[in-house]
Formats: C-alpha cells, sequence, structure tokens
C-alpha cells in the first residue's frame, strides 16, 4: 500500500466524523486554502518552526474534503474540480511564502530552487489530471502530494533550529528535483498505457 492510500485509510474515521456534525467537504477545501495562506504568511515571516506545524494542520483540511466527500456519499464532478483549483492555490501560495523568505535573506539559490520545486509540485499534479482526463491512469510515482507536505513541513520545523536552518534549503532543493522526477515517471506511466506490449 502506498503512501497515499494509507493516508486515505487514516482518514476515515475523523471524515465520519464530521459527515455526522454535518461539515460539508467544500467547506472544507475552502477553509483549508484560507489556512494555507495563513501558512504562507508565517513562513514568510520566518516563524520556524511554527510554520512546518501550522502547514500539517492546513493540509489535513485538504486531504479531509475528499474524504468527506466519499464518506458522506456526495461527491460530485464541481466539489472534485473545486477541489483540485484550490489544492493548486494552496500548494502555490505555500511555495510564495517560501521565495518572500529567501529573497529577505539574499538566498538567490534557495528562490530559485523554490520556483523549481513550485513547477515540478504544479506539474505532479497536472500530469494525473491531464491522465484521468484521458481515461487513464495518472496516480504514479514517488511524490504525490501527502510526500510533499511531509518533507516541506519537516523542513520548516527544522529550521526553527539555528544549527539546522539548512534543512530548509534541503528540503527544497530536493523538492525540486523529486517532483520533476515524480512527472517523469507519470508520464512514463501513461506511455506504457498508451503502448501495450505487444505480442
Amino acid at each position: 500500500m502506498g503512501l497515499q492510500a494509507r493516508v486515505r485509510e487514516l482518514l476515515v474515521p475523523p471524515a465520519r466524523l464530521l459527515v455526522r456534525l454535518g461539515v460539508s467537504a467544500n467547506s472544507l477545501t475552502v477553509v483549508g486554502l484560507f489556512l494555507n495562506v495563513g501558512v504562507a504568511a508565517a513562513i514568510a515571516a520566518g516563524w520556524f518552526p511554527a510554520s512546518g506545524v501550522l502547514l500539517l494542520l492546513a493540509s489535513a483540511f485538504d486531504l479531509l474534503d475528499g474524504a468527506v466527500a466519499r464518506a458522506s456519499g456526495r461527491s460530485t464532478p464541481f466539489g472534485a474540480f473545486l477541489d483540485s483549483t484550490l489544492d493548486r492555490y494552496a500548494e502555490a501560495v505555500v511555495f510564495i511564502g517560501l521565495v518572500v523568505w529567501f529573497n529577505g535573506q539574499g538566498a538567490l539559490r534557495a528562490e530559485l530552487l523554490t520556483v523549481v520545486a513550485l513547477v515540478g509540485s504544479l506539474m505532479v499534479s497536472y500530469t494525473r489530471a491531464r491522465a484521468e482526463g484521458l481515461g487513464l491512469h495518472g496516480e504514479a510515482g514517488l511524490f504525490a502530494r501527502p510526500a510533499r507536505i511531509v518533507l516541506l513541513a519537516a523542513g520548516l520545523i527544522l529550521a526553527g533550529v539555528p544549527a539546522l536552518a539548512w534543512t530548509l534549503e534541503a528540503s527544497v532543493g530536493a523538492l525540486a528535483v523529486l517532483t520533476h522526477l515524480t512527472t517523469a515517471q507519470r508520464g512514463w506511466h501513461v506511455w506504457r498505457q498508451t503502448h501495450p506490449p505487444r505480442g
């Protein structure tokens, strides 16, 4: 079982509780976006390790909305569209917070790595959406969103320790590589589906 499947399994009990409380999936999606804007502001202000903890909390809303939709039996095409769209905004705004922080530190290399990681993260999501839009399976590769969140949150939390401040740039650098590797993996996965072996 992959990381994403394990995360989905863990979210089933809290999702059922939220359904009983009358919380809708779409409301969680919107709240998740605003929480991520707060995370970006915390990162830009250099609030480490608090911003890392906040990122994990905000991301729980991003992951819970789909679980709540499934648990309630009220998944809708618009809900799925809203979730995917606002998730991209939420992910992008966090990286923008990083760019602001690194810019204030005069860390040009880290700024560039952040931009590369942002593009890679968006491409990972895009390749899956495009594949599924073509009726293919697109959920493959190492670094789906839960893994990206965990790695970045770890960098933000460890950055709160002066001796480990370098881990923030290191985590962003790892994302800059691993997101594009995941995009390539998904491309290969789609190619294999559209070019089945002959014989």
